[in-house]
């Protein structure tokens, strides 16, 4: 099962800080967490991923079973 942790704009739009899921690839995730969440799947396409803490753009690379996924949106800053 993955942990996947929403961070600033991704936690507001997906209305939770963290959930677990199951999903083979980040495909697979991207779908199921934004199946009923239109809002996130918009920010989503602004996001970055870390799985374990390495960044992650392979959608169709499997995913460690137990990882946890971190879904970034573009901070602002310097």
């Amino acid at each position: 099962m993955l942990l996947v942790r929403y961070f600033a704009g991704a936690r507001a739009a997906a209305g939770v800080s963290e959930e677990k899921l199951e999903a083979a690839t980040l495909g697979e995730l991207e779908a199921a967490i934004t199946a009923d969440r239109p809002r996130l799947a918009a920010v989503l396409t602004a996001c970055s991923f870390l799985v374990d803490g390495v960044s992650w753009r392979d959608r169709a690379a499997a995913l460690p079973a137990s990882a946890t996924v971190d879904v970034l949106p573009p901070f602002a800053g310097g």
